[in-house]
Parts: C-alpha cells; structure tokens; sequence
C-alpha cells in the first residue's frame, strides 16, 4: 500500500476477535466524538452479510448503496456515504447483507480507503467478529488498530490472539476495555482494568464504564456522545481526543457508585 501522507486520512480498524464485546457501538460513538472535534469521518460497516451500525447510527432508512457497491464500481464512494443529520462531518457506509464475506477482498478494500483517505481525516473500520475473511479485509488498509476487550477472561484471551495477528500484519494496536463494572471490580467478582492492561501488554487509550445510556442510545439511534449526563459518552469523548494526538491526556477510572446504606456504612466502618 505504501506509506501514508501525513495529509491524507487515517484507516483505524476497530476489533475484538470475539463478538458481543460492544465493537459496534464503539465505533459508532468514537467517530461522532472525532466529528464533534470538527474532524471529518466516515465509518465502515464491514460487517458483510449482518449489518448493524446503520442501526446504532439511526441511519438504516436512508441506506441506497453499500460497501460492496462501492468496492464493485457501481456507485461512486460519496454516493455510499450517508451524512449523519445531527452530527456534521460524520457519514457511515453500510454493509451488505445480500452478499457473503468473500465478495471483498484485500485489494478492493485498500484501493476504497484509498479514496476515502483524499476525502476524510479519519476512516474507522467497524471489524466483523473472528478472525477469517472479514478481519483480514477489515485489517488490511489499517494504519492502526483499536483492540477492544471486556474485563472478561475469554474476551481478554480472544483479544490477544487478535493482537498477535495485528503486530505480525505491522498494524499497531491500542487498547479500550469496555463496560466496566466498578463495583464489581471492587468486590473483586470483575477483572480490573489494570489486569487486563497488564496482560494484553499494549497501550491503554480508554476506559468505558458499563452505562444504561449506551443501551438506550443503541435502540434510539442516538450517539451517546450527545447524551450530557452519559459517564460512557465521556468517555468516547477522551478517547477521540487521544486518537487525534492529545496523548496526554488522563485516562480517568470508572468509580463504584455508592447508595446511601453503602454511605453509611463507610462512614461508621461496616463492611459487607
């Protein structure tokens, strides 16, 4: 594919291996935060056959053309865009799903982001669960990869397995541990997020605490970075910022929500 110019747009495959660890819905809600940055994005659904992110976007009545249309030739790449109507400078191109995976292959995937990178400053690719067909098209125009993991010991395992794939591909990965239970985590019935940093060995860019709104925004259509009292849509927000070169910027920890008898009982030393 060759090097990338600085002035063209960043291919960032988002992944997982394992399915059911919220990829989708990430995707969804980190390109509307890079778009809120005034950065202009496209999302890909690649997810050849299912299709979901028009759902979680609210755009799956506006759909004409897909990915497998433009990859084929018959549209021109803006014509499969869909331009988000409350987020300006976000578009999404769907998946199809009358075709299988292997109606795309590597090369037709470059050469689309290829034109996506003159169009766009970033290009998230939404990656299909596993490891097979759809992953290696998904992976194979990224310049950087977004590994996200749950604090659950097969999404930890599925993830690293993933990672081994991306670095032997020269993909660079970053890490999002996702619907965080700090709670849990507390009472130690949840992995944390540190022993899951510390055994996938790659840079950490976010932490996302489980959050009803993310439900809600998924079944509404709305991003949830739109939602003000969202802790995960802050989130999504921090973590676009680091994506687009504010790494410095701290990563804050999920904190366990304590009720009033849990008050209460701190402050007069009971534990349960």
């Amino acid at each position: 594919m060759g090097k990338r110019c600085p002035l063209e747009g960043k291919v960032i495959v988002i992944t997982s291996g394992k399915g059911g660890v919220g990829k989708t819905t990430v995707t969804a809600s980190i390109g509307a935060a890079l778009a809120l940055l005034g950065k202009r994005v496209v999302v890909v659904d690649m997810d050849i056959g299912l299709r979901n992110l028009d759902v979680v976007m609210g755009l799956e009545n506006r759909i004409v053309f897909n990915i497998v249309d433009a990859v084929h030739g018959r549209c021109r790449v803006n014509q499969a865009a869909i331009k988000d109507r409350r987020i300006e400078n976000l578009f999404l191109i769907p998946a199809s799903q009358s075709d299988n995976k292997d109606v795309l292959t590597p090369d037709g995937v470059i050469r689309i982001c290829n034109k996506l990178r003159r169009e766009y400053d970033y290009i998230l690719m939404d990656c299909p669960a596993g490891i097979e067909k759809g992953f290696e098209n998904s992976v194979a125009p990224a310049d950087e990869a977004v590994v996200i993991c749950n604090p659950e010991v097969s999404s930890v395992r599925d993830a690293d397995r993933v990672i081994g794939l991306l670095l032997a591909k020269s993909v660079p990965p970053k890490l999002i541990v996702n619907r965080i239970n700090a709670q849990m985590v507390e009472r130690g019935d949840m992995l944390s997020h540190q022993d899951v940093v510390d055994i996938l060995s790659i840079e950490l860019i976010g932490l996302i605490p489980q959050d009803d709104q993310v439900v809600i925004s998924a079944n509404t259509g709305v991003p949830v970075v739109l939602q003000k009292d969202s802790e995960a849509g802050e989130a999504f927000k921090r973590i676009a910022m680091r994506l687009n070169g504010q790494v410095d910027l701290p990563i804050r920890l999920p904190q366990a929500k304590k009720n009033l008898w849990g008050k209460i009982g701190i402050k007069f030393g009971i534990r349960r």
